[in-house]
């Protein structure tokens, strides 16, 4: 394994101790047989959450065929820990790096002689879109269109862009579940942001041809996830004894896909995806807040389910609602499935191997997460800062709270961020 980039983040460094040796090591299920004409990936935000389920998949499937570098800033929601398990691997190498720095992000394809990029790294928690708006543009839209323009320049031969189920917008009750085709219609800055984003990949796809593939996905959870979105973030508030805060009235619904089935659908897509194509990654678990609550209460035997309403009411608190929440996001891969992807593992096996893991290693594997947990941390550069707003016993309805800090930022980049159903690309 080597090391590339500036100097060692000071964020690394506070990681820098050996819990990860404790760690199962945790990857996807598939294994294809290589493909001839890629032979170096680069995956950008490697060391944050879907992205180092994929690199430490990729390097430990496929040891002889393929070179895995991990590119990653190493910004709050990201850490070492996710991937030093392969630091003896010969085919792993980490580059420390910045997506929006065109001189590093050429730097590194043209040291590892790049071919492959999995496009990873992007702000992502929702609730931070709306106070930090611009950090989510600068990051998604600007450093998506360096790694394109990085790669039209040294002649990427394909280029994987992960995007989210979130650019296509609300999808009501009973409509049908969205196709690629569909119109996108995001309704948050994040969304904006990553919608922005796809328009310069279908742009680089055409203008340059450069031989691209759009992924959107459902919300992913499992080990590894920074404890800011809600599984992790409820399982460790609950394993503190604590109460977990929800958005509104806790109605919308999410889908979710374990960690290990999206590094099988990356993996699919690298060897029978299509160039040119978007492919939809959708779990068939839907459940709403609410029903999330009461699922992680009896897995983590705080009560048995059903939950009786006294017992609810100890453990699940309310907040305002988000400025805009959507009520449900719905797509369809059929499309996915048909290169042979399946979804193996469902929601109640999934929540109880992350439950597991963040009881074993929760509070220790990013330093202190005390401040994440607060029901409205705010981000401040590398640091996590808490915040405090109204908590209710009941459910709050459009126009009830405080509204104080919905959408507030402060202009430098520091916006209130809630417990509420948190979202999935954060990497680097």
């Amino acid at each position: 394994m080597t090391v590339s980039g500036g100097a060692t983040s000071p964020i690394g460094v506070a990681h820098d101790y050996g819990i990860w040796k404790e760690a199962p090591v945790l990857i996807g299920t598939t294994s294809f047989e290589p493909r001839p004409d890629v032979k170096n990936i680069m995956i950008t935000g490697g060391a944050g959450f879907i992205a180092c389920w994929l690199v430490r998949h990729l390097t430990l499937t496929y040891p002889h065929a393929y070179n895995i570098i991990s590119f990653d800033k190493l910004d709050y929601c990201s850490s070492l820990n996710n991937t030093r398990i392969l630091n003896d691997r010969r085919n792993f190498t980490f580059y420390q790096g910045d997506v929006t720095n065109p001189s590093e992000v050429v730097d590194c394809l043209e040291r590892y002689n790049v071919d492959t990029i999995f496009h990873f790294a992007a702000q992502s928690h929702v609730d931070l879109s709306f106070g930090n708006s611009y950090g989510f543009t600068h990051t998604n839209v600007y450093g998506t269109h360096v790694l394109l323009e990085s790669a039209k320049k040294v002649g990427i031969r394909r280029f994987i862009h992960v995007s989210t189920d979130e650019v296509y917008g609300e999808v009501k009750d009973g409509d049908d579940d969205l196709l690629e085709s569909s119109i996108l219609a995001p309704t948050n800055p994040y969304a904006a942001s990553k919608a922005a984003a796809e328009m310069l990949v279908h742009s680089y796809q055409k203008s340059f041809k450069l031989p691209a593939i759009i992924v959107r996905s459902n919300n992913v959870y499992g080990p590894h996830q920074y404890p800011e979105k809600i599984i992790p973030k409820f399982t460790c508030l609950l394993a503190r004894h604590k109460p977990v805060v929800l958005h509104g009235d806790g109605s919308p619904t999410r889908r979710y896909l374990y960690a290990g089935d999206a590094a099988d659908a990356f993996d699919t897509i690298l060897h029978r995806g299509q160039a040119g194509q978007i492919y939809n990654v959708g779990s068939q678990d839907e459940v709403s807040n609410v029903a999330l609550c009461r699922r992680l209460l009896g897995v983590m035997g705080i009560a048995h389910e059903p939950v009786p309403d006294d017992e609810f009411r100890r453990w699940v608190k309310y907040t305002h609602d988000r400025p805009f929440n959507d009520h449900r996001y719905a797509v369809d891969a059929t499309k996915l499935r048909g290169l042979g992807w399946e979804q193996k593992t469902g929601l109640e096996e999934g929540l109880r191997a992350t439950v597991e893991w963040y009881r074993l290693f929760g509070e220790r594997w990013w330093g202190d997460i005390t401040k994440v947990l607060s029901p409205f941390p705010v981000v401040a550069g590398m640091e996590v800062l808490s915040d405090s707003e109204p908590v209710s016993d009941n459910p709050q309805t459009a126009g009830q709270g405080s509204g104080k800090g919905e959408g507030s930022g402060n202009g430098n980049g520091n916006g209130a961020a809630v417990n509420g159903s948190g979202h999935h690309h954060h990497n680097g």
